[in-house]
């Protein structure tokens, strides 16, 4: 079926009955080309009935075409994959949380299922890292095949390392080696960068600091690489950013300086939105803007979600397109612990940042969240 097919007639049935009449014009015939790039703007969360519809579009959306289609005209919209605590699920969310669905289970062991695990995205592609029996493994979600595959296997073998998204591309660095079987695993300096056309990883040039627990972002078309620990364990407060144009890393001293770091904490809770840095402070609930030109960080108020709790484990605080995104468990009611999902509008100029609930019919999940990673597709 063809989508001028869904087109409405023109025809209006007269009063003595007649059939209805041909209109005087008639419904231009749409190419091929046209109509997979009208179908292309339609939400990602009404592509299956696209699929059930329109043959063309189900073989273009299987092979990653609708989605290369979307990067070219700069349609994007946010997905959040999200895996909360007591589930085997991940489940993935639209942009606005109105629509949802589990994802297919990982094929994985128990080992992988029940351990630690680190998530990113890179295209249509979110990575789940974590350690079966045999080893430490990569697994990798495609979006438009709705499901899971094994590796690329990073060319270092790493956990507790940094990571940003940037388009098809995601940046990591840092961590603890794990292809070793000892106890004492070497903190690395090493970083690389996927590319997920071509599912393969390239080295980058080694961070100045090595480190581990850290955290990552992408800004100011760099990549920069926050806080964490070094080789013995103790608390880094300078951060680092890669430029590809020089193809090297910049050191910036004392970036979390203005930031408490207590002990057993989460990575640093990161995200940027409109190009501007922020965290979201575990010990005070504080959300703080960086202040690029002076080192320093502006209080912008607190998030209505415990983070303080769990010192920073069990909240996602993420980037979703120009919005700030915090999931966690609510600091309103504090004798329900129900998950809640909260957005904002983030503005470094004001004193206080207004927060906005999201109604999501999800919400009956665990408040406490594993893992969560925001694609733009």
């Amino acid at each position: 079926m063809r989508i001028q097919e869904l087109l409405p007639s023109n025809g209006n049935s007269s009063s003595s009955g007649l059939e209805p009449q041909d209109a005087d014009y008639d419904v231009p015939c749409l190419s091929d080309e046209l109509e997979t790039m009208i179908l292309a703007r339609f939400p990602i969360s009404k592509h299956w009935k696209l699929c059930v519809l329109n043959n063309r579009f189900l073989a273009a959306l299987k092979n990653g075409e609708i989605y290369k289609i979307r990067r070219e005209i700069g349609y994007k919209e946010p997905c959040v994959f999200m895996l909360a605590s007591g589930q085997s699920n991940w489940w993935a969310f639209d942009g606005n949380f109105k629509c949802c669905k589990k994802l297919p289970i990982v094929p994985s062991d128990y080992s992988f299922e029940c351990g630690d695990k680190e998530s990113f995205s890179a295209g249509t592609h979110l990575f789940v890292s974590g350690k079966e029996i045999d080893g430490l493994v990569l697994w990798r979600y495609e979006l438009a095949a709705n499901e899971w595959f094994k590796g690329p296997s990073m060319n270092t073998l790493r956990c507790l390392f940094g990571s940003a998204s940037c388009g098809v591309f995601v940046y990591v660095a840092g961590g603890v080696d794990t292809s070793h079987t000892t106890t004492c695993r070497e903190v690395l300096s090493s970083a690389e960068k996927y590319n997920s056309e071509s599912h393969s990883w390239e080295p980058l040039p080694m961070m100045i600091q090595k480190r581990k627990s850290c955290s990552g972002c992408y800004m100011d078309k760099r990549f920069y690489v926050i806080g964490g620990q070094d080789e013995q364990d103790n608390d880094l407060t300078c951060g680092e950013f890669f430029d590809e144009e020089t193809n090297s890393w910049n050191l910036i001293p004392d970036m979390l300086k203005d930031i408490p770091l207590p002990s057993l904490r989460s990575p640093p809770l990161v995200a940027v939105a409109n190009n501007e840095l922020y965290t979201l402070d575990a010990s005070s609930n504080e959300v703080k803007v960086y202040l690029k030109g002076t080192n320093l960080w502006k209080k912008l108020g607190r998030v209505p979600v415990r983070a303080d709790v769990q010192r920073g484990w069990g909240v996602a605080f993420k980037s979703l397109g120009n919005e700030l995104l915090v999931i966690g468990a609510t600091s309103i009611c504090y004798s329900e612990r129900a998950l809640t999902i909260y957005t904002c509008s983030p503005d470094p100029s004001v004193e206080k940042l207004h927060w906005k609930q999201i109604i999501c019919s999800s919400t009956k999940l665990s408040p406490f969240i594993n893992n969560c990673a925001v694609m733009l597709a």
